[in-house]
């Protein structure tokens, strides 16, 4: 009965084989399947054992899933829910303006240098979401006027002011603490002043006055630098 069993099994793999002549795919099922036969003895009846029939996944599809899953293993994270990653133990928030491109070079080594501390929660005017009631009343054209800080007391700072604080909290305060100093204070703010006066015409922006008509008609520009929202 064994040996029947048998000689059906090679009967069927040999009609496999031969219709994998033409078929691809059917010749490399039938390169991976054997039958082992074991001799005959009167104490073991004959048997045979089937390999498991290999099935080679097709090297495009392979990579196509590959770029898939590399596609996806990293989502981009909206801007709204990076914000809400901000510490929660925060000592100063620093709002700035995400429009000003000289701006966000400081905003971003300060946000490399928060990884280690933890400190600055960082807020941006220009967002959609951003909420004076939340920032002291400051609002838009208030804080587009000059560099705001809040401490986690509420009290708000200002010009050098609000740099030197900023940078103590990452441990760069060596750089400004020279204008811990009244005299070199009061001309680190006049130069500075000048800076927040015409750093929109120095970075290609249009007047304070376009950009609020901008908003508040809710007008989206094409080219950015005709305006910015």
């Amino acid at each position: 009965m064994a040996f029947r069993a048998a000689a059906a099994v090679v009967s069927s793999a040999s009609a496999t084989f031969i219709g994998s002549q033409g078929n691809p795919s059917l010749q490399s099922i039938h390169n991976h399947f054997r039958l082992k036969f074991h001799p005959f003895s009167p104490n073991h009846p004959q048997r045979f054992i089937s390999f498991p029939i290999y099935q080679p996944v097709n090297a495009g599809f392979r990579c196509q899933i590959r770029a898939i899953s590399e596609a996806t293993a990293e989502p981009i994270i909206p801007k709204k829910e990076y914000e809400e990653q901000s510490p929660k133990n925060w000592k100063i928030k620093m709002l700035y303006d995400g429009d000003c491109p000289l701006c966000m070079r400081e905003v971003n080594m300060l946000r490399e240098r928060n990884k280690s501390y933890g400190t600055i929660k960082f807020v941006d005017i220009c967002s959609e979401n951003y909420s004076p009631d939340e920032n002291q009343g400051l609002d838009y054209k208030t804080a587009m006027g000059r560099i705001h800080a809040i401490l986690s007391d509420g009290t708000v700072v200002t010009d050098v002011e609000a740099f030197r604080r900023l940078y103590e909290q990452v441990g760069l305060g060596w750089v400004y603490a020279i204008t811990k100093y009244k005299p070199i204070a009061k001309l680190a703010d006049a130069v500075y002043g000048v800076w927040a006066k015409y750093r929109l015409q120095i970075t290609g922006r249009p007047p304070i006055e376009q950009i609020l008509e901008s908003r508040k008609k809710g007008e989206v520009c094409n080219d950015s630098n005709a305006c910015k929202m």
